[in-house]
């Protein structure tokens, strides 16, 4: 079986998206990130399948994702596991995130969990796809599946956040489970 690197050091990224890619005619195999920064989910994802890819060979996927809040001009974006700091755990996070919305209504904490996934194939030739999860923020965590900001990512159309969801349900809707379905739609035309 072929091997699909994964250039990514999120090991629950990496679990995500074996489950999603589940029955993929590839092995999937994920690694530690490569510290190289785009200004862009885009460029990030494209720039860490690039680099393995010219070392490794063969099929390199790279994902770059994270939470986008409107009212805070997209933040915290392509900064969203290290924002608040390398170290910082996600309650962290969230405290800093309600104290910046604390003068936003909060019928504007509109947001959007973002990935972009990029593809290196073994000639060079790449593509890269970008998919959204549009929700609205919560004032305190709920749910204990999930990780990251899931806690307090609420998606109206279900009426529960993506921690409150099983695995199966947010691989469904989720911004990574589009973005990996429009690859493998991609890879499936060439």
């Amino acid at each position: 079986m072929e091997r699909f690197l994964v250039a990514s050091k999120n090991k629950d990224t990496i679990h995500e998206i074996k489950e999603i890619l589940d029955g993929f005619p590839f092995e999937i195999v994920g690694m530690e990130s490569i510290g190289m920064d785009a200004d862009s989910f885009e460029g990030n994802a494209l720039i860490k399948a690039s680099t393995i890819q010219k070392q490794v060979g063969g099929y390199v996927m790279a994902d770059d994702s994270g939470l986008c809040i409107d009212a805070l001009d997209g933040a915290p974006g392509i900064y969203s596991s290290r924002f608040c700091g390398e170290d910082s755990t996600y309650q962290e996070k969230f405290e800093k995130i309600w104290e910046m919305l604390k003068d936003v209504p909060k019928e504007k904490w509109t947001a959007h969990f973002v990935c972009a996934i990029a593809v290196v194939r073994p000639d060079g030739s790449h593509f890269v796809v970008k998919e959204q999860c549009d929700g609205v923020l919560l004032d305190a965590p709920r749910g204990e599946n999930g990780f990251g900001y899931d806690p307090i990512f609420f998606v109206p159309e279900i009426g529960k956040t993506t921690a409150e969801i099983s695995d199966e349900e947010k691989n469904a809707i989720s911004h990574r489970g589009k973005a990996l379905r429009s690859m493998l739609a991609i890879l499936k035309e060439s």
